[in-house]
């Protein structure tokens, strides 16, 4: 199923630091087709019938046999099958139509945590990396939620470090089975799941080797569901595996493979799970845009208040703003895709390699999104006021749900380390230039700044200057600190994370502003004029964020000269012409409440 109409130049993950993008190079939620369009239809209707009625039930976990229930149902409707290829019993979406999905079975809670797992890490590694016997056996049952999978690599432990898990494999002495002995934590589905993917290191081995086990192979016992803060009526448990013996043919790839597994499934966790924050997102703002203009204060709705305007505005902004860079970056993914199986690669290897290729984004969405909900879920409850505390309303379920998107699929500080970990070791192995930038930056910086008027036309001229010396800060202070820590860079976390907040903010702010630049060319300014503003006000909380952690990292390596030499040239970079902000968040808390809900 395409997206796309128009053929564009190939742009490199993690490329958009150093390269201009033009408008028409992306995709945009608004060019959904209509057949993808009732494929969302479809999931907020089975969230409206199945899932948003029996949140209490579900949350509840009285009937063990409920979230399997809805899991097949949504296998009926073909939602566990997307990326699955036709000929294996799935849809096989494209991967932007996949995100479509995760994204509106994402204000599901606990359900969208079951249906995510099973779908995603419970399945794509046999998918991606299963050899043929493996998926005719495995990849039918799982599309249709005949059996339900999950995924099993964290130990007590070996959390982030994922690779030190001391689960052992041992083949035994008649070559035929592998022998599994060791303890799992935190997974997901782990009550009623059939089939799960189990890391362990078979013998003395360094790395990881990857195994589908099934339930009924024996060995496999578990602790009662863990009690968490929220996602509740997900399924928890501490897995067991004692002398569980598995076929020598359910290895999966090859032996000590395993890592590489679970990295690269990780990748399409991360903008997956971003997404489907999004989704959550929309959700809340809904809900509290509908309680803004029932619940009156002084005689009046509470929407009408500025304060509530100036949170609604925000909520939305933020989340408009995130949702351009995913659905960017996810079809880029899809074009590199397509790229690879022009090449003559297998379908299974150039979707790997697609998403490999983005890994940088996919990190960059996945913190940006989880964050977007948290705000979003925060400001959701300040909305409700005493209502937002009170376990009867529904924002209490949404906030604490929201927590662990931040510790899902990579903490938000490790995927902050790896944004700039991974940049950094693509430019030294020449994949990406950043020398040349980065030199050509420390030249602008001692030279005469243009203090005039851009005669430039067009739309977002100053706005793009603006982005462009944005990406020259993060430039400068990388460059920098490159210089002055060298190798030792990665023990300075705090300013890796400080570098990855600019990317971050960089990566964000131009995607929103090329969203509404080719809005504006489909359907002209004025019809596009409250996404304009959000534009632009995403765009100043861009810069003003990047400048404050900029001055933190310069601070926290550079001393003299240099130092006031580089906060001049931070201020240059960050400096954005004044905004009337508090009126365009009007205009846009307007259109929000006036809609009800979200609108975009």
């Amino acid at each position: 199923m395409s997206t796309t109409t128009t053929e564009k130049q190939a742009i490199k993950g993690g490329e958009f630091l150093i390269r201009e993008t033009t408008a028409n190079e992306i995709f945009i939620p608004e060019e959904f087709n209509e057949e993808q369009r009732m494929i969302q239809q479809q999931c907020k209707d089975f969230l409206a019938k199945e899932v948003w009625p029996r949140l209490d039930e579900i949350d509840s976990m009285k009937d063990p046999k409920l979230m399997p229930s809805i899991l097949d149902k949504a296998g009926e409707l073909g939602l566990l099958g997307t990326s699955v290829p036709a000929e294996l019993g799935g849809f096989g979406m494209d991967f932007n139509t996949t995100m479509l999905v995760a994204e509106v079975i994402g204000a599901g809670h606990s359900v969208a945590v079951a249906l995510s797992a099973h779908t995603g890490i419970g399945t794509l590694p046999i998918l991606y990396y299963g050899n043929e016997e493996q998926k005719q056996k495995y990849i039918p049952k799982l599309a249709t939620g005949e059996w339900k999978a999950a995924y099993c690599l964290t130990e007590p432990d070996s959390g982030s470090d994922a690779n030190s898990g001391k689960t052992k494999a041992t083949l035994t002495p008649d070559g035929k089975h592998y022998v599994i002995n060791g303890q799992k934590m935190w997974i997901t589905n782990g009550g009623f799941a059939d089939i799960y993917v189990v890391f362990a290191k078979i013998d003395n081995d360094k790395n990881l080797s990857a195994f589908i086990v099934e339930k009924t192979f024996g060995g496999v016992t578990m602790n009662e569901e863990e009690k968490k803060m929220g996602i509740k009526g997900s399924s928890t448990r501490q897995i067991f595996f004692n002398d569980c013996k598995v076929p020598v043919e359910n290895l999966l790839s090859e032996r000590e493979n395993g890592f590489k597994i679970a990295v690269n499934i990780l990748n399409i966790g991360r903008i997956k799970l971003g997404i489907a924050a999004l989704g959550g997102s929309k959700h809340t703002v809904t809900l509290a845009t509908k309680y803004a203009n029932e619940r009156k204060q002084f005689g009046v709705p509470l929407a009408s208040f500025g304060a509530i305007k100036y949170k609604l505005a925000e909520m939305v902004t933020k989340i408009f703003a995130s949702e351009s860079a995913h659905y960017r970056a996810s079809q880029n993914i899809d074009d590199a895709y397509n790229a690879f199986i022009a090449a003559g690669l297998d379908s299974s290897k150039a979707r790997l390699k697609s998403l490999e290729d983005f890994a940088i984004e996919c990190a960059i969405l996945k913190v940006h999104g989880s964050e977007v909900l948290d705000y979003v879920t925060d400001e959701g409850v300040q909305i409700y006021g005493g209502m937002g505390f009170s376990a009867e309303g529904p924002m209490d379920r949404a906030y604490r749900d929201a927590r662990i998107n931040r510790i899902f699929e990579g903490t938000n500080e490790i995927n902050r380390l790896l944004t700039i970990d991974m940049l950094l070791k693509r430019a030294m192995k020449g994949s990406i230039d950043l020398m040349n930038p980065a030199m050509a930056v420390q030249k602008d910086l001692l030279s005469i700044p243009d203090f005039g008027a851009s005669e430039e036309e067009g739309i977002f001229v100053k706005e793009k200057k603006a982005l462009a010396n944005l990406k020259k800060a993060g430039l400068m202070i990388a460059g920098a600190a490159v210089q002055k820590f060298m190798m030792k860079l990665s023990d300075e976390q705090e300013i890796i994370m400080n570098l990855a907040d600019i990317l971050i903010e960089a990566y964000i702010a131009e995607s929103v502003l090329l969203r509404v630049e080719k809005l504006i060319s489909l359907k002209g300014e004025a019809a596009v004029e409250i996404q304009k503003e959000m534009a632009i006000i995403y765009l100043h909380y861009a810069v003003s964020k990047a400048a404050s952690a900029g001055r933190e990292a310069i601070s926290s390596f550079a001393e003299g000269d240099e130092q006031r030499l580089m906060l001049m040239g931070l201020k240059r970079f960050t400096k954005i012409d004044a905004y009337n902000l508090k009126e365009a968040r009007r205009k846009v808390a307007k259109h929000v409440i006036e809609k009800g809900e979200y609108p975009f």
